[in-house]
């Protein structure tokens, strides 16, 4: 959990591989990341990047140029996506680490986000197979549809799934995301809300979201607020239902990032794992402001 955690146990993990490293990032601005990277590289371990080219080519471009100095062979992700925006890496052939956090150290005090380790074999075929096709697509390919794996939500076309876990809900819901302005997302949850789920969404306030918390707040849901000058950024993307199960990833709730982009998140009904995810955003929800609109 970020802040809380602080960067090294991803910086652990990075060093970890003895014979691959895949990583797909959205954004990649970490010295101490892409050094972990560069040493894998030059041990032997062969290390693989797909990096964002169509938001965050930009910022992404000096972390291209020093790992292919560095032995690491970094392609940019298929330009056919709104965006590439996953974060995720598979180590080894045999764990995936799936997340909401940018390997970006401008965030990492601040900013709320969650790290879930997959050593599930279907996952991390999954995620491994969907690299390959990014990897090999290059910039005019949209990229090969994702593998599915046992209890992954990819995108793009996560926004039914993600609608089916809401509609899912019979006792609560509680959610943080960065966006919010997927309608039939919305629509979901202001259902949920209006048949007596208990509806709770912790959310960084952005007047673009105005709408869709006045509408949810009217369908009776609590939806609770930082100000954007807040000690904590909301960053994370997670969902935890009935308390029993908890989606982790990199989806927000808009359009873009359930239909348009490339994406990866995680289902869970692992009870320490889904208990963790419920603690933080209980807290974090204890920690908002109700909005009043």
């Amino acid at each position: 959990m970020e802040p809380d955690a602080g960067p090294q146990p991803v910086y652990a993990l990075l060093s970890s591989p003895r014979a691959s490293l895949d990583m797909t990032m959205y954004e990649l601005e970490d010295a101490t990341a892409e050094s972990d990277l560069a040493a894998d590289a030059a041990r032997g371990v062969k290390v693989r990047v797909v990096l964002d080219q169509t938001l965050e080519a930009s910022r992404n471009q000096a972390a291209y140029r020093y790992l292919t100095a560095h032995g690491v062979s970094v392609h940019w992700g298929p330009a056919g996506f709104h965006a590439v925006h996953e974060k995720a890496f598979v180590i080894d052939g045999a764990t995936a680490v799936i997340m909401s956090m940018n390997l970006t150290i401008r965030y990492y005090s601040d900013t709320r986000d969650l790290v879930v380790v997959d050593p599930a074999p279907a996952d991390v075929a999954a995620v491994e197979a969907t690299f390959d096709a990014d990897f090999a697509g290059g910039a005019g390919d949209a990229g090969a549809p994702p593998s599915p794996g046992a209890d992954l939500i990819w995108s793009p076309g996560s926004e039914a799934a993600m609608v089916d876990l809401i509609k899912g809900a019979h006792r609560r819901v509680i959610l943080e995301s960065e966006e919010m302005s997927d309608s039939p997302v919305i629509d979901a949850l202001a259902a949920a809300a209006q048949r007596g789920v208990d509806v709770t969404v912790v959310m960084t306030y952005d007047s673009e979201w105005s709408s869709a918390f006045s509408r949810l707040r009217d369908a009776g849901a609590h939806v609770r607020t930082y100000a954007a000058s807040a000690p904590l950024y909301i960053h994370a993307k997670a969902i935890v239902i009935d308390g029993a199960s908890a989606f982790v990833g990199s989806e927000n709730l808009s359009f873009d990032s359930l239909n348009r982009d490339r994406e990866l998140g995680l289902v869970t009904t692992q009870a320490g794992l889904v208990g963790g995810v419920a603690s933080v955003l209980n807290a974090d929800a204890a920690g908002a402001t109700p909005y009043r609109g």
